[in-house]
């Protein structure tokens, strides 16, 4: 693949002001994320990035030397994204049972609602997530979460509300995965099952279903 970025910069103007830079970026990795979420990073291209953005191909290489830097870039941001959502549920000042609920729900609405996160954590994941890996942002976005989490279960583990001995790694990872799994493959489900997963009872059903899971593990019996 041509580098651009050693290619082109000279053509280029100097710098861009911090304003102009910061906005060129935002619409840059705005327009990056729908191509991504739609195809994947193999199937991605700066052409259809270029023209979804409005802006010329050399500026994206410009600020990202290639694609996979670009497709690192937007991981990222995704990531920051949803974990700046969680921060705002406060769930540190919620009872311990409350606050589990609060994330399980959360997490599940989340993920209707924002379908590109799925698809992005696919394509990372075909990908061996060499572009997180690579990433210390990306990691280090993850460690508050956790330490939150764990903090939650110890309250309640204190307050005898909660059992001990729970992992909030493990914990996360269910809550995660309990609507990624549902969500990623509801329409192989419901052509198996005869049943279609997605209607407004449908969603109801499995979210409720979800807490009491999650909650029937934590709950000291």
């Amino acid at each position: 693949m041509v580098n651009y970025s050693i290619m082109l910069t000279s053509r280029l103007p100097a710098q861009p002001k911090t304003r102009d830079a910061e906005r060129s970026r935002a619409v840059i990795l705005s327009a990056a994320l729908e191509e991504f979420a739609l195809f994947g990073l193999s199937g991605a291209r700066i052409d259809r990035i270029a023209e979804r953005s409005n802006l010329n191909k050399r500026l994206i290489y410009y600020y990202f030397a290639d694609k996979d830097q670009l497709f690192q870039a937007v991981l990222e941001a995704a990531y920051e994204k949803i974990r700046e959502s969680e921060k705002k549920l406060n769930l540190q000042a919620l009872q311990p049972s409350a606050a589990i609920r609060k994330l399980v729900e959360f997490t599940w609405t989340y993920y209707l609602e924002n379908p590109e996160f799925l698809t992005l954590l696919n394509s990372a994941n075909l990908h061996k997530a060499r572009h997180i890996e690579e990433s210390f942002n990306a990691r280090a976005l993850n460690s508050p979460l956790i330490e939150l989490l764990g903090e939650i279960l110890e309250k309640g583990r204190v307050s005898g509300e909660f059992r001990g001995g729970i992992d909030p790694v493990q914990l996360y990872v269910s809550i995660a995965a309990l609507s990624y799994f549902y969500l990623s493959n509801n329409s192989t489900l419901s052509v198996i099952f005869g049943r279609d997963l997605m209607t407004p009872k449908s969603q109801s059903e499995r979210l409720s279903h979800m807490c009491e899971l999650i909650l029937g593990y934590v709950l000291r019996n």
